[in-house]
């Protein structure tokens, strides 16, 4: 009988850890998402949704005991449908800024990226931002990684696409690539034996999470508690090394 109360107790609680997340459906998370945004968010062969955020809202919903529904379109398209109540919550990389505090609410953190120089293994004259004066760093020109390589001196050898960077790297055509550290693990993930590393790092961090409709702080607060849980039992690092080899989500 005791056990019979216990496990009422069990599912009162678990009920109870979405009583104040608002939501569009009762019993239901609606998440935002591009589905064209490898490997955080996208369509694998199978024509099935996964990707780091994917997965992520995924387990957050299971925590949340909601079931997960996924409103997927191209960024702007995206944030317009989010903004006009059409989905609870956008798992896209969303950096967390002071403009975008002013609209929305954030969940705790679950990916930490930080500005990162690519270079080939064997290049010893590149250790910090500042030996990038006069050497070539290849990306599009409109990057803002582009910008802050040319800020601090190096020569824009400009390109259409990560990719088409990293060739002209390996291929000794220019001396570094500037991106953000998660995008190199995803490449090395996928090539091994590139003979590529992370010369040097920035030290400011930015930081992607959750958001949700500034009037809905409640939403927020509860996926904060998931994502700290996630956090908490390694299903976030788990998550994140299936895709990059490596935890960024801390």
């Amino acid at each position: 009988m005791k056990f019979t109360n216990l496990l009422k107790v069990v599912a009162v609680l678990a009920m109870a850890l979405n009583l104040q997340a608002k939501t569009i459906k009762d019993g239901v998370l609606t998440v935002a998402t591009e589905g064209t945004y490898a490997p955080f968010t996208f369509y694998n062969d199978k024509n099935e949704l996964v990707g780091y955020d994917v997965d992520i809202a995924r387990a957050v919903a299971q925590k949340l005991n909601l079931k997960v529904e996924f409103l997927t379109a191209p960024w702007d398209a995206m944030l317009a449908a989010f903004d006009a109540g059409k989905a609870d919550v956008v798992f896209n990389q969303v950096s967390i800024t002071d403009e975008r505090k002013k609209k929305y609410a954030f969940s705790v953190p679950y990916t930490v990226t930080f500005g990162a120089i690519i270079t080939r293994k064997d290049n010893n004259d590149i250790k910090s931002f500042a030996d990038l004066k006069g050497k070539k760093d290849a990306d599009s020109a409109t990057s803002n990684w582009a910008k802050v390589a040319v800020k601090y001196g190096a020569e824009l050898v400009v390109t259409d696409s990560y990719a088409k960077s990293m060739e002209l790297l390996i291929s000794r055509r220019v001396d570094a690539v500037v991106r953000d550290n998660i995008v190199f693990y995803d490449f090395i993930k996928e090539r091994p034996n590139a003979p590529v590393k992370i010369a040097a790092s920035l030290d400011e961090k930015d930081y992607t999470a959750a958001a949700v409709k500034k009037n809905n702080a409640e939403l927020a607060e509860q996926i904060s508690n998931a994502l700290n849980e996630l956090s908490k039992d390694g299903k976030l690092e788990a998550i994140s090394k299936s895709y990059f080899g490596k935890d960024v989500s801390k």
